[in-house]
């Protein structure tokens, strides 16, 4: 029963990320739920293999979700 249950439950989604040098040459890709902690990564739409040892395109990168913080939420007039 709870392999059934289970089917059902959300997973986590996988992210993809891309290792970016100084230079904005792509040295690395990286799948999973969270950004590694090391080394500057950067999420990306999907993974591509002909990305490796080229400028990333900046059509690739995801734009980071700004969100308002739990604790200053705007006062209704």
């Amino acid at each position: 029963m709870i392999l059934f249950w289970s089917l059902f439950a959300r997973r986590p989604q996988r992210r993809c990320f891309a290792l970016v040098d100084t230079a904005g040459i792509c040295r690395g890709l990286h799948q999973g739920i969270d950004c590694p902690a090391t080394g500057n990564w950067v999420e990306v739409r999907e993974s591509s293999l002909a990305w490796l040892d080229q400028p990333l395109p900046a059509s690739a990168r995801v734009a980071p979700v700004v969100g308002q913080p739990a604790g200053r939420r705007a006062l209704a007039a």
